[in-house]
């Protein structure tokens, strides 16, 4: 147990403190940097600031599922799952330096918010864990949406890194539903948008 806290704790001690690492190659690492204005500069940099803070809940949600799921099999796709959320973290954070911006403040905050979610959905039982994580994917993929509608066409190093993020939560909300996900009520879903709300508006500024 003092192993699995140690464990635990350092991973946390990654997210928050140290660089985040990609196997992967930057998504549009190759891509000329475009001219954007100030004000499209400040803009694009707050959506990344805020898909930056997703990542890090995402790292948070999917930690605390795996430490509370009793199946092997579920929590070895949970860590899988938080593995390319990580080169997300990555991507993002390599962009908002590139940018000239900084990432949000309240990171431990959000942190630890959402790694007591992702523990709670986990004592829930598999079925609610992996529903908690389809649907997180799902509303995450929407936002993503969103945010490619915004950043400027011209921005395509910041879109390239978008474009990618959509298709990975695409593969993770199929993968839980593959693994039995339950479908959650229409009130938790109305709960967990009210959520990612409140963190988008504060992300964006602070």
């Amino acid at each position: 147990m003092i192993d699995r806290a140690i464990i635990e704790f350092d991973k946390i001690l990654r997210t928050l403190a140290a660089p985040a690492q990609s196997t992967r190659p930057v998504p549009g690492d190759k891509l000329p940097e475009c001219e954007l204005s100030e004000t499209q500069r400040r803009e694009v940099a707050a959506l990344m600031r805020i898909d930056h803070v997703g990542e890090i809940c995402a790292q948070a949600l999917y930690q605390g599922q795996a430490i509370s799921t009793r199946t092997p099999a579920l929590r070895e796709s949970l860590q899988q799952a938080a593995h390319e959320e990580t080169e997300h973290l990555a991507w993002t954070e390599q962009r908002l330096n590139e940018l000239g911006d900084r990432k949000s403040l309240l990171n431990p905050l959000w942190y630890a918010g959402a790694l007591g979610i992702g523990i709670a959905a986990g004592l829930a039982g598999d079925k609610w864990n992996l529903g908690f994580l389809a649907e997180t994917e799902i509303q995450v993929e929407a936002h993503l949406a969103g945010h490619l509608q915004q950043v400027p066409l011209e921005d395509q190093r910041s879109r390239a890194i978008l474009e990618q993020m959509k298709t990975d939560e695409i593969a993770h909300a199929r993968l839980a539903r593959d693994l039995g996900a339950a479908e959650l009520p229409t009130a938790v879903k109305g709960l967990m948008r009210m959520a990612s709300k409140v963190m988008t508006s504060v992300a964006y500024h602070v």
